[in-house]
């Protein structure tokens, strides 16, 4: 790859965010459809303030904080040098400090008052410069004059600042003026990247995955959203023995989701029923999914049955459309059923991968939102078997307490939805086959299957 090709660089506008502290006593919070908003706010916002990059100790203290509020995450290291499939993990990197000043000392940007002001992975610079000669290291968005943009280059050297295009224009006016930048940063060909992983057993060994990513410095919703909610799904899967088993991870992107494939695609292949990575979930805007390649997983059908009777509106992307992670775990020979599940889909929101991606474009409704549209998918997971009708015609309900015992015109209504489930449970059908057959949410018939259940009227075939 060419440091051209390699090299990504979008920008928007910096907006100053005050952080209040974190109530640090959130592990000891009771979770539900109520305070999971707040809870998942509250994570995102002690994570926002943190400089991460894809290695280095910004990824490691956000691991931590991840760690108090679920202990059961396993924190792994891999040496830098190591080799995963096509790729080598890059040398440790760390940056304790970036600015301009002018010939006064006045600091025009400063990385520590907005860490998106330095190029990720940025090579040590000391220089002054005339600006006629700096403006080669800075990086703007010209259609987005008032944002700072977010820039890395992790696998070709070179140094540079990120600023608004607005500041850019502002110090163009005079050329001749110099400026002493600086970069301290280093590198650790001894250093290594990190991951976590969180592993709640299940009956069985086949497994769910859910996956985000932990590697980008001050932004809010494509960064921070992602494990603050993952980390409430994990507490939801804690709540009462669950038939899968589950695995969170919690990876640097792309080089993470390589690496994490390199050490366990031969168990990920052989239990992996169903996956989703998790990105930009706190925003209160759409919703939206990227398909698996082919778009005919198990992970495809609950997402789109979801979201069809749940949001209508929703957006659902095809594989050419893929981002995040789940290029890597859909890519042929790992073949996973991954899809990429959003509010706002990663890169289709004007903020996204800028300064303008704070706080304020997340909310605890947002949050509610995505956990549950997410464990509605989940829960029918657990409940998508095939099923079938135990007795020869219609079992007379009206005894069991089923059915209404007064049959009048409009009395019997509200059980088509159960007459249809017997109808369709023939042995052949799963959960998703009979609610798309019947037109029915999946999520609405966990309890007329389970109804059945109880009164012995079914059979789980496939369990």
């Amino acid at each position: 790859m060419s440091c051209f090709q390699e090299l990504t660089a979008i920008d928007f506008k910096s907006i100053n965010v005050e952080v209040n502290p974190m109530n640090t006593n959130l592990k000891n919070n009771h979770i539900n459809s109520e305070t999971v908003g707040t809870y998942c706010y509250e994570i995102a916002k002690k994570l926002f303030p943190i400089f991460r990059s894809i290695t280095g100790k910004g990824f490691r203290h956000s691991l931590e904080i991840l760690k108090e509020e679920l202990p059961e995450i396993n924190v792994f290291e891999v040496p830098s040098g190591t080799q995963v499939f096509d790729w080598t993990v890059p040398r440790e990197w760390d940056c304790t400090e970036a600015y301009i000043e002018d010939e006064n000392h006045k600091r025009i940007i400063d990385f520590k008052e907005n860490n998106l002001h330095v190029l990720g992975y940025s090579a040590p610079f000391d220089k002054v410069l005339p600006f006629s000669e700096l403006k080669q290291y800075i990086y703007t968005q010209e259609d987005l004059k008032d944002a700072i943009p977010y820039v890395t280059s992790y696998y070709c050297e070179r140094s540079g600042f990120c600023m608004s295009q607005n500041l850019f224009d502002e110090l163009s006016k005079d050329e001749d003026r110099k400026y002493h930048a600086v970069i301290k940063s280093s590198f650790n060909e001894k250093g290594s990247l990190t991951y976590g992983e969180c592993i709640i057993r299940g009956k069985s060994d086949k497994e769910i995955l859910i996956s985000t990513y932990l590697c980008h410095p001050s932004m809010a919703n494509n960064e921070c959203s992602g494990p603050a909610l993952s980390v409430a799904l994990a507490k939801f899967i804690k709540e009462k023995p669950r038939y899968y088993t589950y695995r969170f991870i919690y990876i640097p992107e792309t080089i993470g989701s390589i690496t994490y494939l390199s050490r366990n695609l031969e168990i990920l292949k052989k239990n992996t029923v169903a996956g989703f990575v998790i990105s930009c979930v706190g925003d209160n805007r759409d919703y939206s999914f990227v398909k698996t390649r082919y778009g005919n997983t198990l992970t495809d059908k609950v997402i789109e049955n979801t979201l069809k009777y749940l949001v209508p509106s929703h957006k659902a992307y095809s594989f050419f459309y893929r981002g995040s992670d789940e290029r890597q775990f859909n890519a042929p020979g790992a073949d996973l059923p991954v899809c990429s599940v959003s509010r706002t889909k990663y890169g289709s929101y004007p903020e996204y991968h800028t300064s303008k991606d704070d706080l304020t474009l997340i909310s605890p409704e947002g949050f509610t939102g995505a956990y549950e549209v997410m464990t509605k998918c989940l829960d029918v997971l657990e409940n998508n078997f095939k099923y079938k009708i135990k007795v020869l015609c219609e079992p007379q309900l009206g005894k069991r307490g089923m059915y209404p015992t007064v049959s009048q015109k409009g009395s019997y209504k509200t059980i088509f939805a159960l007459r249809d489930f017997i109808a369709y449970a023939d042995g052949t059908n799963d959960l998703l086959d009979i609610s798309e057959i019947i037109g029915v949410p999946a999520y609405n018939l966990i309890e007329i299957k389970d109804k059945l259940l109880q009164n012995k009227l079914l059979d789980i075939v496939n369990k």
